[in-house]
């Protein structure tokens, strides 16, 4: 896997579930945003809307293993590598304030399709922008 990307979250009042945890989807929005930081909105939104390629998930595990509470900020610790030229392989993981191991640890695989869902290669200009990101 590549350098670790960190990204700070919020957790609000509206992410728990009825005993102050965050309800289990909403670690996938997160992990959304944290991918998003990495590889750049700007670059996703002008590759759809330019060329019409996007990335989809094509395979999502993660394992829970601490529950994260309203009003903590969390880091999601992003890395990722390649997986031939269609596929990206993403290990991210939300650590809670002073923990010793993450709460929630989650592989995600990405695929780059075309606005007819076939396989794409992965523009050059992504993969410079996730190469260089901070």
């Amino acid at each position: 896997m590549s350098k670790i990307y960190h990204h700070p979250v919020q957790i609000y009042y509206e992410d728990t579930d009825h005993s102050g945890v965050v309800y289990h989807p909403n670690f996938l929005k997160y992990f959304e945003r944290a991918r998003e930081h990495v590889i750049d909105s700007d670059k996703l939104a002008a590759l759809w809307n330019e060329h019409g390629l996007g990335f989809a998930v094509y395979k999502a595990n993660m394992i829970f293993q601490d529950g994260v509470e309203f009003a903590e900020v969390c880091d999601i610790r992003t890395s990722f590598e390649l997986d031939g030229k269609y596929k990206t392989l993403w290990r991210q993981e939300v650590w809670r304030p002073h923990a010793t191991r993450a709460a929630v640890i989650g592989d995600i695989e990405m695929v780059c399709l075309d606005k007819d869902k076939r396989l794409q290669p992965i523009p050059e200009v992504i993969l410079n922008s996730m190469m260089n990101a901070d």
